[in-house]
């Protein structure tokens, strides 16, 4: 009989050992596992051309013509229907991406090792907000902005890593927490901190004083300029916890815009899945809960991991960007003490007397007590090419749980 105390004691213990250190910038072809040329990674559980959402199907559009493999909208559906690219998910290849989340060959990402147990992941470098490529934005505009990311902010910032040494993501994440961050949405203190540690070397190691301007102000104006290497940190923690035999702890949840799908540490190779919720919150001008698609993005790897919306508590003014008022930041994160096997050593809040964030989303705690996880979350237009509408809050299906508690019953013979 499998001890599944002792496995879930384990996969969190590995989880909470795990030290991500962001240590590179490169080219997703040369560093990703299993990456290839006709290959395009997207956020989410697997999904087919057919079944794509428009945002998601915008991102690969425009990743295909950002690459050069396409110089039209139709030449780039063309390619994926004839089944001369490949989609596959991010999280697959130990790679995550915020929203539509398509990486493609050539861009260049964040490498993040996990100096406690070895495993690396990856993910892309943040746009900003608004009409951008992960929100299935491709204008022109949007390309340009993405050739310039690869030309110039990327290799600056590999070039920063290399002078200045790896950067600790667990301790800045633990004190961007303390400043008034939850480590999803909320991004502000964190990219500072992030800024702040590169900025110095940015500078040393940029010989145009322009750009270096330029770099340094494209960082400073976004707010959410850590997210993504916060994300890899993320996917980093989880997956030293993934793959311990008789442990019902979640590793993944992620969407694509169609379906929500987990996977569970004790589970190796499987993927939950129901269709995506559509989250509900606050809307740019001219944008309503009309315009929203269905959850979208590999984002959720933070709340997995034990912030995001688990941390809400220690981010009272994320509620002006996704709705609700402080109290509901309070009560979110008390909630999600009743559903996870443990308290966080490494991520604490000042508003709860420094305890440890929820950590470890149990399977059979879901089930049993029919609480799904709560998430923090951007909100994508749902037609293709129109980009970001809003943020808001969203949660995932409950049957995904009940699903994986069923396959891990059977596996298990319990």
């Amino acid at each position: 009989m499998i001890d599944i105390d002792a496995a879930n004691a384990e996969a969190l213990k590995r989880l909470m050992d795990a030290r991500p250190m962001l240590t590179g910038v490169a080219r997703a072809v040369d560093v990703i596992p299993g990456m290839t040329q006709d290959l395009l990674l997207h956020a989410g559980p697997p999904i087919t051309w057919a079944r794509a959402s428009g945002p998601l199907r915008g991102a690969v559009i425009g990743a295909l013509i950002f690459e050069g493999k396409a110089q039209t909208e139709a030449e780039a559906v063309a390619l994926v229907e004839k089944g001369s690219i490949r989609l596959e998910p991010c999280h697959e290849h130990a790679a995550v991406g915020p929203m539509a989340g398509v990486i493609s060959p050539s861009m260049l990402v964040y490498v993040v090792e996990n100096v406690t147990h070895g495993n690396k992941a990856f993910s892309n470098l943040n746009e900003g907000y608004g009409k951008v490529l992960r929100y299935g934005a491709f204008s022109d505009d949007v390309l340009k902005r993405l050739r310039w990311m690869n030309r110039e902010l990327g290799p600056a910032l590999s070039a920063a890593l290399i002078r200045g040494g790896p950067l600790d993501l667990r301790a800045l994440m633990a004190e961007a927490l303390h400043m008034g961050d939850e480590g999803h949405n909320r991004n502000k203190a964190g990219s500072l901190l992030f800024l702040k540690a590169l900025a110095p070397h940015i500078a040393a190691s940029t010989a145009d004083p322009m750009l270096e301007v330029e770099i340094l102000k494209f960082i400073g104006d976004n707010a959410l300029s850590v997210l993504n290497p916060v994300m890899a940190a993320c996917k980093a923690m989880t997956d030293a916890a993934h793959g311990v035999a008789g442990s019902t702890l979640v590793t993944t949840m992620a969407r694509n815009g169609t379906d929500f799908g987990i996977r569970v540490s004790g589970l190796p190779g499987q993927w939950f899945m129901a269709p995506a919720q559509v989250p509900v919150g606050l809307f740019f001008s001219g944008f309503s809960q009309a315009d929203a698609n269905p959850d979208i993005g590999d984002s959720a790897i933070t709340e997995t991991a034990g912030i995001g919306g688990f941390a809400m508590a220690t981010a009272p003014a994320i509620v002006t960007f996704v709705g609700g008022t402080p109290k509901d930041a309070l009560n979110a994160t008390l909630e999600m003490y009743e559903i996870t096997l443990g308290e966080s050593k490494a991520f604490t809040m000042p508003a709860l007397d420094f305890r440890g964030t929820p950590t470890g989303v149990d399977i059979r705690k879901v089930v049993e007590l029919g609480i799904a996880p709560r998430i923090n979350t951007g909100i994508a237009h749902k037609n293709a090419g129109v980009g970001q509408v809003g943020a808001g809050l969203v949660r995932p299906p409950l049957e995904i749980f009940e699903q994986a508690l069923v396959a891990f019953a059977e596996k298990y013979e319990i």
